[in-house]
Formats: C-alpha cells, structure tokens, sequence
C-alpha cells in the first residue's frame, strides 16, 4: 500500500518537471515560431500558388487531334535561344501541362539552372522559371522568414563577422529544437493524473468559459496534429546546422564520410602523360525519347510523370525518374539507368524496395514539407502548421490565466478549536 501511495506521489512531480521544461522552451521560442510556422503554413502550397500566378508556364489547351511533339525535337532550338546545354527533360503525364526543360549555361554553377517551359503540341516557349510575379516575390519572402527570419535581406551583419543568413538560420533551428522539446513534453503532460479521464483530452468543450475554451483548444489540436509537428520539428534543424544533419543521418544510419577533392585519385599528378593525353570521349548520339520511355514504362508499369536526365559529357547513360500522379500518389519516385546508345536497363531503384532508413533519409525534405502523399498530406501539414502557429498563443494565454490565479487559503478562526470541543 505504501509503495503505490509513494508512485502516485512520484507522478504529480514528474509531471511537473515536464511541465516547466515544456513552459519555457514555449515562452522562450514562441514568437520566432509563430513566425516559423505561419510562413510555413503558406508555403506548403508554393508550388501550387507559384502555378496559379503564372498559368501560361505550366499549362496548355489540347488541340481536338492534337499530338505532343517529340521532346527531343525541341532540345536543339532551346540551347540556341538559351546559349546554354539542356541537361533533363520533364515530360508530364497530363497532356495539358507543358514540357519543362532544365538548362544551364557556360559557367552556371547553381544547383537548379533555368526551365524552360514549352508548349507540347506547337513547340512554342511559354516562359521561364526566371519570370517574376507578386506571388513568386511573395512566396520568396514566405522561405525567407521560414528559413533566416528575413535576416538574409540585411546586407550589414548584425553579429561580428557572422553573415546575417546563418545567424537567422541558427535562430530558426535553435527555436525548432525547442518547440520539438516543447511537443515531446507536451505529450507527457497531455496524459490525465488519473487515466480514466484520457478522454477529456480528445474532445473540446465548445460550450465552456473562455478560459476552459482555450486550454481545450491548445491541449486536443496539439494532440490531434502531434505526429506532424514532430516530423515537422525534428527534420527542420538539418538546413541550420551540420552537426545536427550529420547526427540525423547516423541516427538513420545513412551517414557516409565526404571524400575531399581529388582524395581518391591521390596517385596521378596534373601532369600525368597518360591522362594529358587521353582522347575525348565522343558524344553519344541519343535515340528518340520514345525508345527510353517504351523502356521505363516496362520496368515501371504504371502511369506517371517523367525526368529524363541526359548524360554528362563523355558519359554514356542517361537516367529516368518516374513518380506517380494523383491526390495520394507518393512524392518519391523510382530510378533507371538506361544506356543512351541502346536503351538497355543497367539499373532499377524501385524507391519501395529500400531498407526503410534509406526510404526516411531520402524523404527528409518531403516530410518536412508534407509532401509525401500528394495533395492527401499536404493539407494534412496545412492544418497541421495553422494548429502549430496557435499553439505559443494558446499555450501563452493558460500561463497567464495561471498567474492570475491567486490561491485563496482561508484562516481558521483562533476558537475554531474551541467550537469543535
């Protein structure tokens, strides 16, 4: 009897160490994470909006006996509008929607390049991904006060030497690591002293006071979207510091050691003979995409889009992604390796047949986003992020509706004593 009574006691601490824990990671993050969620809340629908604002880049009316024409038709007049090298071609499933070439230019060292995008069926140019709109500005300062706080458009910086964009990112990524501390404890704390009464904690009382309102609201929303403000919070910290992306992938066990620069051909020197004068690889004459489509839709036998990135120079295979389309499609797609010359498969990553670790490293960006499933769980993630940006409002409000709160300890009368004899 003792030992339970001494359990029970031990609970009502415990919780109140969680309770602190969870108080202050809230008070001390909160308005940089309203901030941090509420852009994110807008921009899980980026890509959407950006379309919506530009229709003319990504969609076309269908001619009545209209044919799209063969992408690789277009290749050559769009390096000589772009003076630039197409590298892949996407080539959607929808016959409403444009082919979208990726180029870069001589000397273009960016990670994306520049789209193209092109009618299917008369071979016109629509656009590029360089044309600039409100909503693509918008969406632009959105990412910006998601990622560095706006920081990154203050030219001096604020702290010695530190550029302003790490020192928003540090900001951001120390405040998500709070609010994920703050969800963790959350959960503890969520559960009732006395567990018959967890139910309370799934519903909220509509009908009661202002006060009771709001913790319902904090408490069950807070609980009902706890799976996607984890994924949310624990992925975040990866794009705001190194030592904690190096920590996710061990912890995933997908960590690999980066091989310095010319590290593994440490044997030859910049004047090897033998390499100086080595002939160029020729250029590989590619076949009609149609070929290495016949090919993918072979090994991949279901309807998607396509990504078809061509070979570098000298290089002699060129590669297909294809990913699925629908509301619950999944966003990760499966790889080919096709030899260029031929279109014979030299490999297949069917994404599903991972080891699960490999399938969460690779969908790292996707479940931070909400992209996994399609438009199923972006708007999953929307409301998700919208419950997230109340919660240092609502979690606020109950601390100071708790201050307020003076414990009304009345004294017992001097002959209260006296009356009882």
């Amino acid at each position: 009897m003792a030992g339970r009574t001494r359990r029970k006691g031990a609970w009502p601490k415990v919780r109140k160490v969680f309770n602190d824990i969870h108080l202050w990671t809230g008070l001390i993050s909160g308005v940089v994470v309203i901030a941090i969620c509420l852009s994110g809340t807008i921009y899980t629908y980026n890509t959407e909006l950006r379309e919506w604002a530009s229709p003319h880049l990504h969609k076309v009316t269908v001619p009545e006996q209209g044919t799209r024409l063969p992408a690789e038709s277009l290749i050559a007049d769009i390096e000589e509008l772009s003076e630039g090298k197409v590298t892949a071609v996407s080539i959607p499933e929808n016959p409403s929607r444009t082919y979208e070439f990726t180029v870069r230019a001589a000397g273009d060292n960016s990670r994306r390049g520049v789209i193209y995008y092109a009618n299917p069926y008369t071979g016109d140019i629509t656009g590029t991904s360089n044309e600039v709109t409100r909503t693509a500005e918008f969406m632009q300062t959105m990412f910006s006060l998601h990622r560095w706080l706006l920081l990154d458009r203050i030219e001096e910086p604020l702290i010695g030497d530190l550029p302003n964009r790490t020192l928003g990112s540090y900001i951001s990524g120390t405040a998500t690591i709070l609010f994920t501390l703050g969800v963790l404890t959350g959960l503890v704390i969520w559960f009732p002293q006395k567990l018959r009464n967890w139910r309370q904690g799934l519903s909220i009382r509509w009908s009661a006071n202002w006060k009771r309102l709001n913790h319902d609201l904090h408490n069950t929303l807070a609980f009902y979207s706890l799976v996607f403000l984890f994924l949310m919070g624990v992925t975040g910290p990866q794009w705001s510091f190194p030592w904690y992306r190096t920590g996710l992938q061990k912890a995933l066990g997908t960590y690999q050691e980066r091989t310095p620069p010319g590290r593994g051909n440490a044997g030859a020197s910049p004047g090897d003979a033998s390499q100086a004068d080595a002939p160029e690889p020729e250029a590989v004459e590619l076949l009609s995409f149609s070929v290495y489509l016949a090919a993918a839709d072979e090994a991949l036998p279901y309807a998607g889009n396509y990504r078809i990135s061509l070979p570098d120079e000298g290089g002699s295979s060129l590669s297909i992604q294809k990913t699925r389309t629908g509301f619950f499609a999944p966003a990760a797609g499966d790889q080919l390796r096709l030899d260029a010359a031929t279109a014979r498969i030299e490999e297949v990553e069917i994404f599903r047949d991972k080891p699960f670790n490999e399938r969460v490293a690779r969908s790292i960006k996707a479940l931070h986003v909400g992209n996994v499933y399609g438009q199923f769980t972006k708007l999953l993630y929307f409301l998700a992020c919208l419950i997230a940006t109340s919660l240092p409002i609502t979690g606020t409000m109950i601390w100071l509706n708790k201050m307020k709160k003076q414990p009304a300890r009345r004294r017992k009368p001097a002959f209260a004593g006296q009356l009882v004899r």
